[in-house]
């Protein structure tokens, strides 16, 4: 492997993209998640199983941790239930909040309005790690407001009372299904207030592959986001992320 100005090889990035979700998750050796798993085993509702879901999910099933996935095509959900039996399940995003000990919030950004109102009492109190990300030319309005806010304060308006960390939204899914072959043990920056959302995240961060790096409060998650102009985009070490957030304003 090739690192360049301390993220993989843009090439090698391009080569990963041809590969296909369920191609990715028959790929991830079990024995090494479970090798490094710091984690007791739980219930995890995935709320969103898209590429980046899908991955997660599938790392953390394999792991031994109970994973419900849900999304607004059940067929797929079950599909993915099915190749990951039996610590994996299908439901309705509402069945998959209620399942989960910890959720994962991985929608398009627009979809997050609707989820917030609809199931508050599920999430309430428990932590959400938030993968989402607001796209302008995809999400419209509310990426706007997003963005002039901060990703991360921003979601927590949008869900109140639930315990969020911010983390896995500047690297594609196809590098964190293939974080555990690096003989070089990159970072993954969060960012939270919540001191049991940053362990629990911590945990499961490094059953992906990844050393988790805290680079602050919801308030500094604004850095956190898949574009060329922001510094922590793509893939760092450890101490090339604690680097780089020293010169970040909150």
């Amino acid at each position: 492997m090739r690192v360049v100005l301390g993220v993989i090889d843009l090439d090698r990035r391009n080569l990963l993209k041809v590969a296909g979700a369920a191609g990715i998750l028959s790929a991830i050796p079990l024995a090494r998640y479970v090798a490094e798993a710091d984690t007791r085993k739980i219930k995890i509702g995935m709320i969103g199983s898209g590429q980046v879901g899908s991955v997660l999910g599938g790392v953390w099933a394999r792991a031994g941790h109970q994973v419900m996935f849900s999304s607004r095509n059940l067929d797929h959900d079950k599909k993915l239930a099915t190749e990951l039996a039996p610590n994996a399940h299908a439901g309705t995003s509402r069945e998959a909040a209620e399942f989960g000990e910890v959720l994962v919030f991985s929608v398009p950004y627009s979809a997050l309005p609707e989820l917030g109102k609809t199931l508050v009492e599920s999430y309430k109190a428990k932590v959400v790690i938030d993968t989402c990300n607001p796209e302008i030319a995809r999400d419209g309005e509310i990426a706007v407001q997003a963005l002039k806010t901060g990703p991360g304060l921003f979601e927590a308006q949008l869900l109140p009372g639930a315990r969020i960390v911010r983390t896995f939204n500047g690297v594609s899914a196809e590098m964190m299904a293939s974080a555990h072959e690096h003989p070089l043990r990159f970072g993954m920056p969060m960012a939270s207030d919540d001191k049991k959302a940053i362990e629990v995240a911590s945990g499961l961060i490094r059953e992906v592959g990844y050393e988790p790096v805290l680079i602050g409060g919801l308030n500094m998650g604004k850095h956190l986001m898949p574009c060329a102009d922001s510094p922590l985009f793509l893939e760092h070490t450890p101490e090339q992320i604690r680097d780089i957030t020293a010169t970040l304003k909150p």
